[in-house]
């Protein structure tokens, strides 16, 4: 979250993460964390759907016994952070991509301001 925020007010570090994200960005970066998202979202599927089998156990006996309530409370909290950190990524690429594409158009638009006046 402290990125996410970095990077929507103009600082010096803001320059410094959007520099750092680049370097992250060329060559098998952008592979590497595609995956790592990938695995992350199969094993968050994974975690939801646990917690949906124990879901219907509970309705089906009528009572959640305390192992099963145990294991319920770790796999939400599992899928809860898998969640928001997937969530988070996806906010810091798409903040990322923002800022560059502004970045491009402010070049594009200046020039073109000095020469009409």
């Amino acid at each position: 979250m402290a990125l996410i925020l970095a990077l929507l007010f103009e600082s010096p570090l803001r320059k410094l993460l959007i520099l750092g994200l680049d370097k992250l960005k060329q060559g098998r970066g952008p592979l590497v964390a595609k995956s790592v998202g990938a695995t992350v979202l199969v094993v968050l599927s994974s975690a939801v759907y646990n917690v949906v089998e124990i879901h219907k156990r509970s309705r089906e006996s009528g009572a959640l016994n305390p192992t099963e309530e145990v294991l319920m409370a770790d796999l939400l909290l599992e899928a809860s952070l898998m969640g928001f950190s997937l969530f988070l990524a996806v906010m810091m690429d798409r903040l990322h991509s923002y800022i560059k594409r502004k970045q491009i158009l402010e070049e594009v638009i200046n020039p073109n301001k000095q020469h009409n006046q």
